[in-house]
This record gives structure tokens, sequence and C-alpha cells, in this order.
């Protein structure tokens, strides 16, 4: 029994030896070539020069990448600048106070329904007031009296002149989306050029860094191009969805108003007047009857 134990006990001791000596040699060996590799002095450095920290292609100053990038650099510069003009432009005038302003919407909608605007009083309300939904109002009220379906024709038509003016300027967010890149590829050509150049006719020595200067001016190239293209597309449709959200809420205020004007509308309120009226009337003759009646029944 207790030669079995042993054995067994040497058997599983002997793989775990086995095991330590494996990693005590692998250990070595790296150790070994740490030492070897930080022995070796860098190619191309001189002795107690150390390692540049940015590399071959400049990340942290502008300038710099503008100057390494090549001449196509300065096209996306100002390719950037339009972009960045024409977004604040665009989120400025796309704002809702100024393309349906709530309080003149409000107080011009309730002026119509209580019958305290004739449509005199209403176009003069609406120069007054120079936007977009002011616009469509004017068109409607224009068209005063008239049927639902050309006053809803007047205010399809000023609604789509308000539409065409709130686009204005996006398709300059496309353009620099198309172009963009386009610039950073022709970049990107040019730079592998002069890196292929760069490697037909340089001799040895200086071939490697003639190499890495003209990858370096392909790759910031399409860099940049792809930073100018990226926020173009993304801001044209962002604006895009925000027209679309403008045009559908002054198309629900321009469908309101028709249900105030229209001709139909009109000869609705009509009739409903004149039912009050005659109701009052005859709620008026009843009374006065009623009274001779009790009158006369008094007098008996």
């Amino acid at each position: 029994m207790t030669k079995n134990r042993r054995k067994r006990f040497g058997c599983s001791i002997l793989p775990l030896a086995m095991l330590v000596v494996l990693v005590w040699q692998s250990g070595d060996t790296r150790l070994v070539a740490q030492t070897e590799n930080e022995a070796k002095p860098t190619k191309g450095l001189r002795s107690g020069e150390s390692l540049p920290r940015g590399g071959p292609v400049p990340t942290t100053n502008l300038l710099d990448m503008m100057r390494e990038g090549g001449p196509v650099m300065w096209p996306l510069a100002l390719c950037s600048v339009i972009g960045l003009a024409f977004v604040f432009e665009r989120l400025v005038s796309l704002r809702r106070s100024r393309i349906i302003p709530k309080a003149f919407v409000k107080r011009f909608l309730a002026q119509v329904r209580d019958g305290t605007l004739d449509r005199e009083r209403a176009l003069a309300v609406c120069a007054e007031n120079n936007c977009p939904i002011s616009e469509i109002f004017a068109a409607a009220v224009r068209k005063w009296g008239r049927t639902g379906m050309e006053v809803e024709q007047a205010i399809l038509d000023a609604g789509e002149r308000a539409t065409n003016g709130l686009r204005k300027y996006l398709r300059v967010f496309t353009a620099l989306a198309v172009i963009g890149p386009l610039l950073g590829l022709l970049g990107t050509a040019l730079g592998m050029i002069q890196a292929f150049n760069a490697v037909a006719l340089s001799d040895v020595a200086g071939r490697q860094e003639l190499l890495a200067k003209g990858i370096s001016q392909a790759l910031l190239n399409t860099a940049f191009g792809l930073i100018i293209a990226i926020p173009a597309q993304s801001f044209y449709f962002y604006l895009v969805s925000r027209v679309d959200r403008l045009v559908i809420e002054m198309d629900a205020l321009g469908q309101e108003l028709v249900q105030l004007i229209s001709a139909e509308e009109i000869q609705y309120k009509e009739e409903a007047r004149a039912g009050r009226a005659a109701k009052s009337k005859r709620l008026a003759t009843k009374t006065t009857s009623g009274e001779h009646e009790e009158g006369a029944g008094v007098r008996s």
C-alpha cells in the first residue's frame, strides 16, 4: 500500500517539476532577449538620443499638420470654414421662434375665430410680422370668403415658397460631404506619388524618411477629408429633419385657418348665428305671449 502511494506521488510530482523547469527556462530566455534588445543601439539614432515621441505624422499642432499635408490641405481648410459658417447661419435661421412665433400665431387665430379681425386688418397684422407663417396666413387671408379648396391651394403655394426658403443653403452641406473626401483622395494620391518617387530616386540612407513623409501626407489628407465630410453629412440630415418638422407644423396651422375663413365655414357660422337669433326671437315671443295671457287671466 505504501509502495503504491509512493509510486503515485512520484508520478504526480514528475510533471509538476517538468512544468517548473520549462517556465524557468522561458523566463530566462525572455530576460536574455530583453537584455540584448536594450544593449543594441537603435538604428538611425546617435548615442544618448531618445526615440521621438510623435512619430512621422504630426497630430498635435494644426499648423504642422497643414504643412505636412501638402497643398491640398488648404482647400480642405477652406471647406471646413465654409461648413462652420453655414452651420451657424442655419441653426440661427431655423429657430422655431423665427419661423413660427408662438405669440403671433396664437393671437391671430384667436382673433379670427372671435371675429375681431376682418380681411383688411388681418392682412395688416400679417404684414407687421415678417416670418414664413405670416406669409402663409396672408396668402390664405387674400382668399377670405372663397371656397375651402381655393384657400387651401393658396396655402399650399405659399407653403412651397416658404419651404424653399427654409431649405436654402442645405445643398452646401451635401457639396461639402462630397468635395471633402474627393479632395482628401486627391491629397492621398499626391502623397503616394511622392512616396513612390522617394523610393525610386533617393539613396538607401534617406529613403525611409522620404517614404514616411509621403505616406504621412497621404494619411493627413484622407483624415481631413473625412473630418469635413462626416459632420457635413450629419448636419445635413439634422437640418432637413428640422425643416420637415417646421413644414408639418405650418401646414397644420394653415389647415386650421382654412376652417375659419373658407366660404363653407362662414356660411355655417351665419346659419348658426341666424338659427340662434331665430331661437332667441321665438323665446322672446313665447315670453311676451305668456305675459299677455297672464295679464288677461288677472283681468278676468
